[in-house]
């Protein structure tokens, strides 16, 4: 038999088992609680209705179901007082002061159909941290006839048949009786544990105090629940949840207390894999951007706590992007996770290193005594990331450029002083990479200039703030301009003039350059087609493609296309620049297929600066190339008996020989100007012809079809 019962009192008028306190009670109630009061609620032939703090149905056994006319969870959701009229006055007398934690009633309910049902059961409430949980028990009136035993009988039933390990305490605590899921919990035996006190129960884990607390909730209370570490009999410890409840008897004295035990073992287990999935990069097994936060924040608190010092140091690895798409993100992922293995030996046990994402490490240091621990520090990780990683059969070297700062000589907040160390790290690839610097006040005051720039710079394309200018290339054996490159000038309302070089960076960083692209091709194209209305020349427009448009794969050959059948102009009369350094930064194979899309849409592609980089000459017979263009390092010098002159000349001959044609820049003299058609060179553009003009000013030089050769025709 039940323990918990008495046979004088039907068990429908008893208050709930402390498997349905906890699921009422707790807001940390877990599901074995819950399938309790299942299982005990469908057993049962009394109605069982169990509400939630505001009074909404939670739970509806089959019995209730039946009796008031719903179907299967038709009426969760619901108002208990809807089946219930009089419920307030049942819940208010619960709550009279020395009211017992059960109150027998008899009253009317409503069923579906608004139909009158004579009821007698019981209720009870469990006090919740924002209000009271109630469940009720009932059977029809005319059905309401002490069954003692049957009840009894199930409620054994489920008391031995449930997973939860349970024991019955006497008032004095001690322990009368334990089921089976009791005894395989804590691996003891009945004969062991029965008629002891509760204390042979308490863990090492808590402490004296915590159980004086706990008992003294549940005298003044009836119950108690949290979270608590059992012991088995061979010793092991694991997380379990209990549940503590106490049953009265008519004379409102404690009759029994009852003690459940869920193991939580695996709750905890998958609550802890979340917790470092949501906390630890699962690459590198690093803190992650939130974890390193969270310690960041902690570790200034600390230093103003204090008085001490907070150092910071962002890595980012040099080169990484090369690799990872040389050799494939799975060789990246292993140059990463030896990169990680690295930092960590570097550093001291109390200090966090921390994978941000990417190719980007923090390093957080607490406690700075010396500045020259950090140099010494940093020494050491630029060391250990230049030495050679290999990578299944390949041997690849990194270095990284290291950002250093500290709280709270550089910033008052968290916020901030990642803010600085990225702008230092930034500075130290700026120097020529793997190396370190240290964050200054200038450099501040120059992020927050190029924050202002790129704001501007969105605004720029709306409010028509770009221009484009145009300086003719000539052909040398005539002096007539054949084509014009056109060059982008920004015009800002407050600086003025900016020049390309500070903001095409800015551009290209931000993503703006392929809008900018976008626009500059359209309106290089517009101008060609007015002039060829206006003078019926079709001179070919030289555009400069930025490499981070190249590497795009979303630029839209097509709609260039379409733009020219709208204004009627031929693809061959668009020549798209790329610079020596693109073919050698890029992946063959995706310049190749941008260039072939060029070269499909009937363009033609100029190879900008040659010379000045290390290109192989492999790439002129690789890709698509029609034009290359000698850089003016090379012209500036030129003379007669030069080195200069001669290095000119084997280009010539060099892409003459491949079916290339060659633009000359930066002819300033005449000098450079006949050496350059000596040897064959088939444009240039220069100074010597005119500087790049605004579209006003090139049209007289198209109009009066000008030879802009010095001196005229060259004499034989």
């Amino acid at each position: 038999m039940f323990p918990l019962l008495k046979p004088s009192i039907p068990f429908y008028v008893q208050e709930p088992g402390p498997d349905v306190a906890a699921l009422l009670s707790s807001e940390h109630a877990d599901r074995s609680h819950i399938l309790a009061l299942i299982r005990l609620g469908d057993y049962s032939q009394d109605a069982f209705l169990a509400t939630d703090t505001r009074g909404s149905i939670v739970y509806m056994n089959r019995s209730a179901e039946r009796l008031f006319g719903y179907r299967k969870g038709a009426a969760i959701g619901l108002s208990v007082e809807a089946l219930l009229p009089e419920v307030r006055e049942i819940n208010q007398r619960l709550r009279q002061p020395g009211s017992r934690n059960t109150l027998p009633w008899r009253g009317q309910g409503l069923d579906r159909q608004r139909q009158p049902l004579m009821l007698s059961g019981a209720a009870t409430h469990i006090p919740a941290p924002t209000g009271h949980s109630h469940l009720y028990v009932m059977r029809p009136r005319r059905a309401c006839l002490p069954d003692t035993d049957r009840q009894a009988e199930l409620a054994s039933l489920v008391y031995r048949s449930t997973s939860e390990g349970m024991l019955v305490l006497d008032p004095k605590g001690f322990i009368l009786d334990v089921n089976p899921a009791f005894v395989k919990l804590r691996g003891r035996p009945e004969s062991e544990v029965i008629g002891r006190h509760v204390r042979c129960l308490n863990s090492p884990c808590h402490d004296r105090e915590f159980y004086r607390t706990m008992w003294r909730t549940v005298m003044e209370t009836g119950s108690w629940q949290g979270e608590h570490w059992g012991q088995h009999a061979n010793g092991e410890l694991y997380p379990e949840w209990l549940s503590i409840n106490t049953s009265y008897g008519t004379d409102g004295e404690v009759h029994r207390r009852v003690m459940i035990f869920s193991n939580i073992a695996e709750i905890k287990q998958a609550e802890a894999i979340i917790w470092k999935q949501a906390n630890f990069d699962r690459l590198t097994d690093l803190p992650n951007r939130q974890m390193f936060h969270d310690r960041l924040e902690q570790s200034i608190r600390k230093s103003r706590r204090t008085g001490g010092r907070t150092g910071l140091l962002f890595l980012d690895l040099d080169r990484f992007k090369e690799i990872n798409d040389t050799l494939g993100h799975a060789m990246g992922d292993e140059l990463l996770k030896e990169a990680a293995r690295r930092l960590s030996g570097c550093v001291r046990q109390s200090d966090t290193v921390a994978r941000l994402g990417g190719d980007e490490f923090t390093v957080l240091l607490d406690d700075i005594r010396e500045p020259r621990d950090v140099e010494r520090l940093t020494r050491n990780i630029l060391r250990r990331l230049a030495e050679p990683f290999r990578l299944g059969v390949e041997t690849v070297f990194i270095s990284t450029s290291i950002g250093i700062t500290f709280y709270p000589d550089d910033a008052p907040d968290a916020e901030s002083l990642l803010n600085n160390a990225d702008q230092a790290m930034y500075a130290a690839k700026a120097e020529g990479r793997n190396r370190s610097c240290y964050f200054t006040l200038s450099m501040q005051e120059q992020a927050q200039t190029r924050m202002r720039l790129v704001n501007d710079l969105h605004l720029a394309l709306d409010q028509s703030q770009f221009t484009l200018d145009f300086q003719p290339i000539v052909d040398l054996s005539s002096g007539r301009i054949v084509k014009a490159e056109t060059l982008l000038r920004w015009h800002h309302p407050v600086r003025g003039l900016v020049s390309p070089n500070e903001f095409i960076p800015l551009a290209e960083e931000t993503g703006i350059i392929r809008s900018i692209g976008d626009w500059v091709f359209c309106e290089a194209t517009r101008q060609v087609a007015e002039w060829r209305r206006q003078y019926g020349l079709d001179i070919q427009v030289s555009v400069n493609i930025s490499p981070a448009q190249l590497r795009h794969e979303g630029l839209d050959h097509a709609f260039w296309r379409s733009h020219l059948d709208t204004l009627g102009l031929s693809p061959r009369q668009v020549i798209v620049e790329i610079t020596e350094g693109l073919l050698i930064d890029s992946g063959d194979e995706r310049i190749q297929r941008q260039l072939d899309a060029f070269r499909e849409a009937g363009m033609q592609v100029a190879l900008d600066d040659f010379g000045t980089g290390y290109s192989s000459l492999s790439y002129l017979r690789k890709f698509n190339i029609d034009f290359l263009k000698i850089d003016q390092s090379f012209v500036a010098n030129l003379s007669a008996d030069g080195p200069d002159l001669a290095l000119c000349e084997a280009v010539i001959l060099l892409a003459h020989k491949l079916g290339l044609r060659v633009v000359a820049e930066g002819i300033e003299s005449r000098e450079q100007y006949e050496l350059l058609a000596a040897a064959g060179c088939d444009y240039g553009q220069g100074y010597l012809f005119a500087r790049p003009l605004a579209p006003v000013d090139f049209e007289p030089l198209l109009a009066n079809g000008t030879d802009l050769r010095p001196g005229g025709p060259l004499r034989a």
